[in-house]
């Protein structure tokens, strides 16, 4: 199974290397790929955020960086296996919870889908 994780601290993945993860990765049954969301800006400070649109407080991410992310590691998982679509998971703060229901359904994806 292949996981990719695009952030902007891909750093903190690195223990998972020395967790039952890691034994997982060593073993071959499961890839971890940490992706630094920053490689797909274009600007000098490598922005990925940005003030919201109309004003107001906090910073929203910005759609360019993610949307190249997403078709690069999406470009990437397709020639290992066209078959597949990849699922995406978003964790946000307006989305629903990940129950015990969901994680079930999201583990079909090796049957083929």
């Amino acid at each position: 199974m292949r996981i990719d994780v695009i952030t902007i601290f891909p750093e903190y993945l690195a223990p998972l290397g020395v967790s039952l993860i890691g034994k997982a990765a060593e073993r071959g049954v499961l890839d971890i790929r940490a992706h630094d969301l920053r490689e797909w800006t274009h600007d000098v400070h490598r922005t990925v955020d940005d003030t919201p649109y109309g004003g107001g407080p906090g910073m929203v991410m910005k759609p360019e960086p993610w949307g190249e992310a997403l078709d690069a590691v999406i470009a990437d998982v397709a020639p290992e296996s066209p078959e597949l679509l990849p699922i995406l998971v978003v964790p946000t703060p307006s989305g629903r919870p990940w129950r015990s229901r969901r994680r079930s359904s999201g583990s079909s994806s090796s049957s083929g889908r």
